[in-house]
């Protein structure tokens, strides 16, 4: 007798389409695609917007996955449909912004052996055994923002920074995180995660990218075992 998986998340399947749309995206990129530099250029005007500001990308970013009804996927909420689809396309552009002028993919998925969360990230941006405090705040802001709108404003900086170091960030894992976020008890869980991310990273050999060993800091003071 075998038993069926259970049906995946609502924010499985947030962080799975978001994936799935980039990957395409950046293959075509790099692969220098007009048609992909040029969603690459409509997806990054709305970094850190409102997507209801922004309706050129409603054609562009696909939410028909969101709206499946299938044995396996059940309808989501307005309230569901409505999280994910701003999680989507928060997610989308700032990897847009991210992915600019860059010749290496800067979406790439998250593992233990190769921390890809945004923690992780922002602490390869400093100096190996030290802690950047300018860098840090920014982390810590991003974390302790009021809403979704002023969270995405603040991880605009952040990639800004991240694009100029060529350091990648896995935005499947990422989209996840801006669903959740939106629900109560959600900052606090997605905070975290990121200082446990933080805490993960440890130097890479053979990558090429910037890493260093993680040290403790008292405003990301958390449990190392998950870094996600």
């Amino acid at each position: 007798m075998t038993t069926a998986p259970a049906p995946p998340t609502v924010r499985s399947r947030v962080a799975d389409l978001a994936a799935s749309q980039i990957v395409p995206w950046q293959q075509g990129y790099l692969s220098d695609s007009s048609a992909a530099v040029a969603a690459l250029a409509r997806l990054r005007r709305g970094a850190g917007r409102n997507a209801a500001e922004m309706p050129d990308l409603w054609g562009l970013v696909d939410t028909g996955p969101l709206h499946e009804n299938t044995p396996d996927l059940r309808p989501l909420s307005e309230a569901e449909l409505a999280r994910a689809e701003d999680a989507l396309y928060t997610a989308l552009t700032l990897w847009a912004l991210h992915q600019q002028s860059r010749g290496t993919p800067m979406h790439r998925t998250h593992s233990r052996e190769q921390p890809r969360g945004l923690g992780a990230a922002v602490r390869r941006l400093m100096p190996a055994g030290g802690i950047d405090e300018p860098v840090l705040k920014r982390l810590v802001r991003a974390g302790t923002a009021s809403d979704s709108l002023v969270l995405a404003q603040r991880l605009r900086e952040i990639v800004v920074l991240l694009r100029r170091s060529d350091i990648p960030l896995d935005y499947g894992l990422l989209a996840g995180q801006l669903y959740a976020w939106q629900w109560p008890g959600g900052p606090e869980s997605v905070r975290r995660s990121w200082g446990r991310s933080f805490h993960s990273g440890r130097p890479t050999r053979n990558t090429g990218e910037n890493s260093t060993a993680a040290t403790s800091h008292p405003d990301l003071d958390t449990d190392t075992k998950d870094a996600s």
